[in-house]
C-alpha cells in the first residue's frame, strides 16, 4: 500500500538523546551511575514529557534528593548538552521527503518548554507538515491514546503512515495499530527503508 504519511520521532533519530552520556563527561561514570541508581531520572523526565513544568519539575526532585542536589539541576540547565548532536543523515532525508512533496510529521516523547526550546537549536525541528509533540497532548508513546490522537488529526489510513521509532514498544504499538514501521537503529537503514517503499531514489537518499 502507497505510503502517504511519513512519522519521526525525534530523539535518537534526528538529535541523539544520550543523558548518561553527558553526565559521565561532567561528573564521572562512578557517580552518575550512583545517582541513577537513587534517583529514575528518565521516570522524572517522563513526567515533563507528560506536559509536567519543565524547571519546577527538576527543582522539586533536586530538593527530594540533597544529596544529588546540583547534579539533578543538571538535567535542566545542561538538558540541550545531553539532547545533541543533530544526526545530520536523518535531517537530510527529512528534508528530501518533503521536497517531494510527502508529507512528514513528528510524533515526539518531549516537554512543552524543552521542545520550544530545541526548536531555537535545530531549525528542522520546524519544518514538519505537523509536529505531535507528548507534553502538548497529555500523553507518551507507548499509550495508545497518543496514536488515538494522530490518526483522528491526519485522517490518514494506518496502513499509509511509515513510522520509524528507536524504542521497539513504541514500534510495536503503532505496528498493531495497522501502521506500517521501521525501528530506527541508524539513518542508513531508515534511508533504505525509504528506497524500498519507493519513496526516495537512492540518490535523494544519500545512499
Amino acid at each position: 500500500m502507497t505510503i502517504e504519511t511519513v512519522v519521526f520521532d525525534i530523539g535518537n533519530v534526528l538529535i541523539e538523546w544520550q543523558p548518561e552520556r553527558h553526565y559521565d563527561a561532567v561528573i564521572g561514570k562512578a557517580r552518575r551511575m550512583d545517582m541513577f541508581a537513587a534517583v529514575d531520572l528518565h521516570d522524572i523526565n517522563d513526567q515533563i514529557d507528560r506536559g509536567a513544568p519543565f524547571r519546577e519539575t527538576i527543582e522539586v526532585a533536586a530538593k527530594n534528593y540533597p544529596e544529588f542536589h546540583d547534579e539533578i539541576l543538571m538535567w535542566y540547565f545542561d538538558w540541550i548538552k545531553m539532547a545533541a548532536p543533530a544526526i545530520p543523515h536523518s535531517v537530510a532525508l527529512l528534508r528530501a521527503l518533503r521536497t517531494k512533496g510527502i508529507r512528514v510529521i513528528a510524533l515526539t516523547n518531549f516537554g512543552i518548554e524543552s521542545f520550544e526550546f530545541a526548536e531555537t537549536k535545530y531549525p528542522f525541528l520546524t519544518e514538519f507538515d505537523q509536529t505531535y509533540v507528548s507534553g502538548r497532548m497529555g500523553c507518551v508513546k507507548p499509550h495508545r491514546l497518543i496514536y488515538d490522537m494522530v490518526e483522528a488529526g491526519e485522517k490518514t489510513a494506518p496502513a499509509r503512515m511509515l513510522f520509524t521509532d528507536d524504542r521497539i514498544d513504541n514500534i510495536n504499538m503503532a505496528a498493531s495499530r495497522g501502521w506500517q514501521t521501521h525501528l530506527f537503529e541508524g539513518s542508513k537503514g531508515w534511508a533504505e527503508k525509504l528506497v524500498s517503499e519507493g519513496l526516495l531514489t537512492k540518490a535523494e537518499a544519500g545512499l
